[in-house]
């Protein structure tokens, strides 16, 4: 089985550390790995060792601690159950947490309550405290083969205290090495700890989604609740529980501890083995006598140096600029980049990083490929993650609109007991208004009144045209001059090329019969350029033969006008 790594996302670790702790249900710390396509390689099954016959974490409660009822008047629907308040906090957190960086689970807090009611009664008759510790410890029967599975010591007696087996520990009931791969952080306080109900209804909820389950899938849900306890009566009972939850619950008062003894590891009672039947005595045969031989001498043992510790990730940074833009409506152009680095100064591969929109007041800025506000991304063999594609919220108005883009990658510590770390970056993005479009031209006027008319071997000079919209001027309008002739259907066609008519000159001099003129001004006026009659000495020398002929003006958007160019003979010498 490959390991999973985890990650975790906390956007308000103040939040999480107040005394309020139990009623902050806006943030919650994550611990996650992206779903990706092999991820069912990491999904825990009916022969992980938390599915192992583990036992009864009551046993050492001479008496179950019954379902405390709501109070009196306390707004509870009818006949609904009883959750102490801390409890009841924790997996509706853990709810949150899981939905914020795995949505495709869709994992029930319910589901949490009706493993933690069938676990330990949510903690109930040990003390189970408002920060989410209990005052007497947790623990279910030593797993030696003694009526349970037989599971030697993996946490050399760190959580279950003791070094010889397993025991499974917490509300939740963990056996040590689930936790070592699943463990969280569900109160932000920088501990693992399968023995505070925040760390471990988040930790559950992790494992029963691994492998891209999705537990509103009936199968999903049965496959998730039987690699928690390979036992069909287990899975029954917690669906029993989490139906009853999903009618009403209410929170209650936590209960005190009860008084009694905790057993001393090793002593805790275990179910009566099946009775032996005695067999036929056997006749001792005499061993075969075997002549005495010289012991081997054994080398000198060579003492090995300690392990070198596994590089974890030590920095989290961003990849070229920390800002972002996009007029609103758009898909932003640059793609905001992070890099991870491990300890030992290479690139993290195979992290997960989260990337969340925040602090958003652009009428919604999200990805676009899903339309939602966080994406989850596994860094590449050179430690970069891309974010996917952004599009910008369309926001109304002329001011700009800004969000923070918030990039979260959090180490689980390989090795380490000290719990997770979070790294994170951010970026800031910036949405511009779109442009106001541009008035549509209407009209296209020219300015004189007076017929335009020039001397054969002269030019027309200081033609103005003025391009307006309901009678008001329009600045920047582009107008294409081109010389026209009706063709036989009485349509105007641009004259052809070897006609001797007037016509502009780059400026190279060379003559043209069409040009695009400047855009007009704030007053709507543009000049065209000189229309020549006749060309420079030693070019063609032929001027233009009197007559009329005909300039076409046309916007952009179709608007045209027709000005009539009179060519006057010159006079006689």
């Amino acid at each position: 089985m490959k390991p999973l790594h985890r990650h975790l996302v906390s956007t308000s670790r103040k939040v999480l550390c107040t005394a309020a702790l139990a009623a902050s249900l806006t943030t919650a710390a994550v611990v996650t790995t992206a779903p990706t396509a092999d991820a069912g390689e990491a999904e825990p099954g009916p022969d992980s060792p938390q599915a192992n016959d583990r036992g009864n974490a009551r046993l050492d409660l001479p008496d179950l601690v019954a379902d405390p009822p709501p109070q009196a008047g306390s707004g509870a629907p009818e006949g609904a159950s009883g959750i102490p308040a801390t409890a009841l906090d924790a997996y509706r957190r853990a709810e949150l947490a899981v939905g914020a960086a795995l949505p495709n689970c869709k994992l029930p807090w319910q589901l949490l309550a009706g493993i933690g009611r069938i676990e330990s009664v949510h903690a109930s008759g040990y003390g189970l405290k408002a920060d989410g510790s209990t005052e007497k410890p947790i623990r279910g029967p030593r797993l030696d083969g003694n009526g349970f599975a037989s599971i030697k010591d993996t946490d050399k007696g760190a959580w279950d205290g003791d070094t010889e087996y397993d025991r499974a520990v917490g509300p939740l009931q963990f056996i040590p090495s689930t936790w070592q791969t699943w463990g969280a952080d569900g109160n932000g306080d920088g501990n693992r700890d399968p023995n505070n109900i925040y760390d471990a209804a988040l930790g559950a909820g992790l494992y029963l989604c691994a492998g891209d389950r999705n537990l509103s899938n009936p199968g999903d849900l049965d496959k998730a609740i039987l690699s928690y306890n390979s036992s069909r009566e287990y899975v029954n009972s917690v669906l029993g529980w989490m139906r009853q939850y999903q009618a009403g619950v209410a929170d209650v008062p936590n209960p005190p501890p009860g008084n009694y003894p905790t057993p001393p590891p090793g002593s805790l009672p275990t179910p009566p083995r099946p009775p032996v039947t005695p067999q036929a005595p056997v006749t001792p045969q005499k061993p075969p006598t075997v002549p005495p031989t010289t012991p081997p001498t054994k080398p000198p043992t060579k003492p090995t140096d300690p392990p070198k510790a596994p590089a974890t990730v030590s920095e989290l940074a961003v990849v070229g600029e920390p800002k972002i833009t996009a007029e609103a409506g758009s898909v932003f152009g640059s793609a905001p980049k992070v890099k991870a680095v491990l300890s030992d100064g290479k690139p993290a591969a195979g992290e997960t990083v989260t990337f969340k929109v925040e602090d958003d007041d652009t009428s919604g800025t999200v990805f676009e490929a899903d339309g939602k506000t966080s994406a989850v991304v596994k860094t590449d063999k050179d430690g970069i993650a891309v974010a996917p594609a952004l599009k910008a919220g369309d926001k109304a108005g002329e001011k700009e609109g800004a969000f923070t883009l918030r990039a979260t990658l959090y180490s689980q510590g390989k090795g380490s007991s000290t719990g997770s770390q979070p790294f994170t970056v951010k970026f800031t993005g910036t949405v511009t208004p779109k442009p106001k479009p541009a008035p549509v031209v209407d009209a296209l006027g020219r300015t004189g009144t007076k017929p335009l008319s020039a001397v054969q071997g002269s030019s027309f000079v200081g033609v103005e045209v003025k391009a307006t919209a309901k009678g008001a001027p329009i600045a920047g309008t582009k107008v294409t001059a081109a010389l026209v002739e009706k063709d036989e259907n009485g349509k105007w066609v641009p004259v052809d090329p070897a006609a001797r008519t007037p016509f502009f000159k780059d400026k190279d001099g060379k003559e043209l019969h069409t040009v695009t003129l400047a855009p007009t001004g704030a007053d709507g006026l543009v000049t065209l350029p000189d229309l020549f009659t006749a060309s420079a000495p030693g070019a063609n020398a032929t001027p233009v033969a009197p007559g009329t002929y005909h300039l076409r003006l046309v916007t952009e958007n179709g608007v045209e006008l027709i000005l009539d160019l009179t060519v006057t003979a010159a006079p006689a010498a």
